[in-house]
């Protein structure tokens, strides 16, 4: 059977996420009670199993290991609605984790061991260059969320290959470790970035004070379009000759903060495939990233 075309390609890392929870406050050392959690996860995941909720049928391109936990995945993306038919299946590769421990204060700590998705490197992009998916004279033309636990050679590889040329990309670190790694997408024109205030600013080598103050300083270092947010401060969207508009987010009970970003970026994604108008569009994506710290299930 011929997969269905999917309307989004969510390129980038699929794993599982085990999560450590306790509702008090946390720091360095401490030994709490709580509740430990497998869900899954990665940042191409998260985007994928929102826009799954908000009505949209993603395909994820990612490296996945030929091991139990690979097969669990796999087995639990499709129930969930996500295309796995163009994922890349490493034999000698075992499928990424990521851990975190986080309090009634946000996130303490975490691990990411996502090494298999870096060593896969351009395999996992194969359907966009065999036919499947796309070429290099048809290349694809829809939306791209990507993510930024890719190598930085490889995000540079995107931003000058034909391949993704006529592709609407849609571009997040995945953790503020990684931000720089976005260099080579920053100044691509058919690139949105999604960054927090601390990404935002590794990514300009410039400590910006707001999420409106990062966006024009991104937008002046070439960037044709860029979402900055700051947790329960106002977020910015900011567009190359358009200028910036700012928000506030509503205020909610934060009861986790993984993956509050990527939900941010997918609401984001929806409303605007729909031709919400761009202040509308950044309003449903803080609205949908606050439900999602508040422990609600964003649909």
């Amino acid at each position: 059977m011929t997969p269905l075309t999917p309307d989004i390609l969510c390129i980038g890392s699929v794993l599982w996420d085990i999560i450590g929870r306790a509702p008090v406050h946390m720091r360095a050392g401490s030994d709490v009670p709580g509740r430990i959690s497998r869900v899954p996860g990665g940042v191409a995941m998260n985007i994928a199993m929102t826009l799954v909720r908000l009505g949209m049928r993603p395909a994820i391109l990612t490296a996945i290991g030929r091991d139990r936990q690979g097969d669990d995945l796999i087995e639990t993306a499709q129930m969930l609605g996500i295309g796995c038919d163009y994922l890349y299946k490493s034999d000698d590769l075992p499928t990424d984790r990521y851990m975190a421990i986080e309090g009634a204060n946000g996130l303490i700590a975490a691990v990411a061991d996502a090494h298999s998705l870096e060593h896969a490197g351009d395999k996992i992009l194969r359907p966009l260059a065999d036919g499947r998916l796309g070429s290099t004279d048809a290349p694809w033309r829809g939306l791209v969320a990507l993510d930024g636990n890719l190598t930085e050679a490889l995000l540079g590889e995107i931003a000058r290959s034909p391949l993704f040329a006529a592709a609407d990309l849609r571009v997040a670190p995945a953790s503020p470790g990684k931000a720089e790694r976005l260099t080579p997408l920053l100044r691509a024109p058919n690139a949105t970035l999604y960054v927090n205030l601390e990404e935002a600013s590794l990514l300009a080598h410039t400590e910006f004070a707001t999420a409106t103050e990062a966006a024009e300083g991104l937008l002046t270092q070439g960037a044709r379009r860029v979402l900055v947010t700051d947790g329960g401060r106002a977020a910015a969207d900011g567009v190359a000759g358009a200028g910036v508009v700012t928000q506030a987010p509503p205020s909610v009970m934060v009861t986790r903060v993984t993956g509050a970003g990527d939900t941010f970026m997918a609401a984001h994604i929806v409303a605007e495939s729909r031709g919400t108008p761009r202040d509308a569009a950044l309003a449903k994506a803080l609205s949908a990233a606050a439900l999602y710290v508040s422990g609600e299930l964003v649909s």
